[in-house]
């Protein structure tokens, strides 16, 4: 949404294939808050890089790739960057997060520009890594000859707002791809990724990673941009962070030539089998573990869990919902987040709270964590530290309930985790761990069931026929 101007608006700068662009020319305001930020004029030529033009990483060795990446990461966690934290001082007026969460999900991201953590996604996304460097001969076997190669494509970031982490590893699988990069930032976080690249920047202000790089804000579904970069002219693929609404502004514009790489809304569940009533002991380690699943990132990540299925009678039900709440009021209080729930979902809670046969409410909706105990999952997104508690008599039960937007499943007891994951696979999940266990990631691993740098590049084939 654009509206009037105002003198306390943040300005949020653009980066243009290397060079910072500031100005406060538009004024929008962030999705969530509602607070006023400032961004230069869109100069759309200046975000296309010219297909006429060679990428500029294309003849930039991996290994070299790598090794400014892994600098980048150093500077990113010297806490006197400049450009570090200032990003999050005017991160903190537009983002639903608190400032100590912020600077901890910015300084964690720095995490993931690390050299073995690198190496390891290159080879897991590719059985060659060395296409990513030069065309790799092949001979089939009626004796025909080709050569192949992953050949650096022309990327739109659709970048989300709930995580700034996000910025850090998209400009890294960017450059290791040889991308040509155009990031739109989110109107919570038009930030993040500027302060990266200036980092970037400031090493090393013509490397060919710096000028393949753009971050840039505009209002999603303004057709006065979209319709003009969102070309098979320009770029190959859209790279989508983020809801509904976001994917499919995106799906319109598909079309030979350009297409779809998305990361689209996923939904994260736990399932808790009747083990954890063995004891009291046990039951507090289920629900602590439960209620740090809950609790990743407020409960704003894809991976924070939402809805808890606990296999077991109403009365252990009960008591799990009592554990759990009490976990979640504790984690919320140590992050410092208390904002009260929209006046959406309070009503929905509220309403739910009267229906004593049905429903059964732990907390209040005051943001300091709830719990919703239900035999049906409820009809209603929860967010915001409120987890439904979903009592099945059998987790078998549990698995009907997960489909395609099912991304991770935090499992307890973990022995039984092999029994079911064939069937959550079959039923669309992505991703099953060890109940608290849904944050960190196995380096390399597929992600919503692709490896997507794999996806990302421009396989492009060079036949050269067979023996004379």
């Amino acid at each position: 949404m654009t509206g009037p101007r105002t003198e306390t608006a943040v300005g949020a700068p653009f980066f243009l294939r290397g060079e910072l662009v500031e100005g406060n020319a538009v004024t929008h305001r962030s999705r969530d808050l509602g607070v006023s930020f400032t961004t230069p004029e869109l100069a759309l030529d200046r975000a296309v890089h010219p297909r006429a033009e060679v990428p500029p990483l294309l003849n930039v060795p991996l290994a070299e790739i790598i090794d400014f990446l892994v600098e980048t990461g150093e500077r990113l966690r010297d806490r006197d960057n400049p450009f570090v934290g200032d990003c999050i001082d005017r991160m903190s007026s537009t983002h639903v997060l608190p400032r100590p969460v912020l600077e901890a999900q910015v300084a964690g991201a720095a995490a993931y520009l690390d050299r073995r953590l690198l190496h390891a996604v290159v080879e897991q996304n590719f059985p060659d890594p060395r296409a990513l460097d030069e065309w790799i001969p092949k001979r089939d076997f009626t004796g025909r000859e080709s050569f192949v190669r992953a050949f650096a494509p022309r990327l739109i970031h659709v970048l989300p707002g709930n995580s700034p982490g996000v910025a850090v590893k998209s400009i890294a699988q960017g450059a290791m791809v040889k991308a040509v990069n155009l990031f739109k930032m989110s109107s919570s976080d038009p930030f993040t990724t500027v302060a990266v690249l200036r980092t970037m920047a400031d090493i090393e202000p013509e490397h060919p990673i710096v000028k393949s790089m753009s971050a840039v804000y505009w209002r999603g579904g303004d057709e006065a941009v979209e319709r003009v970069l969102y070309r098979p002219q320009y770029f190959d693929k859209i790279v989508a962070w983020g809801g509904g609404d976001a994917i499919d502004n995106v799906i319109k514009y598909l079309g030979p030539g350009f297409q779809l790489v998305s990361f689209d809304p996923k939904t994260s569940i736990s399932m808790v089998g009747r083990e954890a009533f063995a004891s009291d002991t046990e039951l507090e380690r289920a629900a602590e573990l439960a209620a740090t699943d809950v609790m990743i990132l407020n409960q704003e990540a894809c991976v924070a869990s939402r809805f808890v299925y606990v296999e077991g009678n109403p009365a252990d039900a009960d008591r799990f919902a009592a554990r759990l709440h009490a976990h979640i009021v504790a984690k919320a209080a140590a992050a410092g987040d208390a904002r009260p729930l929209d006046p959406e979902l309070r009503e929905q809670v509220d309403m739910l709270a009267l229906l004593d046969d049905d429903f059964r409410v732990w907390g209040r909706t005051d943001g300091k964590g709830l719990v919703i105990r239900s035999d049906e999952p409820v009809d209603f997104h929860p967010i915001n530290k409120t987890a439904n508690l979903v009592r099945v008599d059998s987790l078998d039960d549990a698995v009907r309930f997960v489909n395609v937007a099912t991304q991770t499943i935090g499992f307890f007891p973990f022995e039984r985790m092999p029994d079911y994951r064939d069937r959550l696979a079959s039923g669309g999940a992505q991703r099953i761990v060890r109940l608290g266990d849904a944050g960190p990631s196995t380096i390399g691993n597929p992600h919503d069931a692709m490896y997507p740098l794999h996806r990302f590049v421009h396989w492009m084939a060079h036949e050269d026929g067979g023996e004379e």
